[in-house]
């Protein structure tokens, strides 16, 4: 049974980049999400969350504008509150993402994605 892999790509990202490549070079069939446009749904958010065994907070780029804007540094804000932040500014997402063989690493570094492949 081939392997389902999706990657979450974010094309300005240059881990991104290297993810997509290492995913090519491999001769690897993918699915390519480029979220900026199509983020994911609180649903896919929290299967991803459950993959990476993090909580929300960990799975967000804390030095983005819109964490501060937001305030999402607020211990008060609940996970729904945080996921729900991310599919509204899917800048906040942590990239690249790839999930593969029921697992899921952020490719910072690569051999994260090696590790699941």
């Amino acid at each position: 049974m081939p392997m389902s892999i999706t990657l979450y790509h974010n094309p300005n990202c240059s881990k991104s980049r290297l993810s997509l490549q290492l995913l090519q070079d491999k001769g690897l069939d993918f699915e390519l999400i480029e979220y900026l446009k199509n983020p994911p749904s609180t649903q896919q958010l929290e299967h991803i969350l459950t993959l990476l065994d993090v909580q929300p907070r960990e799975f967000m780029r804390t030095q983005e504008t819109e964490y501060t804007t937001l305030n999402l540094a607020n211990p008060d804000l609940s996970r729904e509150q945080l996921i729900l932040a991310m599919v509204n500014n899917p800048k906040l997402i942590e990239r690249p993402v790839v999930l593969a063989n029921g697992k899921a690493a952020i490719g910072r570094p690569i051999d994260n994605i090696l590790a699941i492949l």
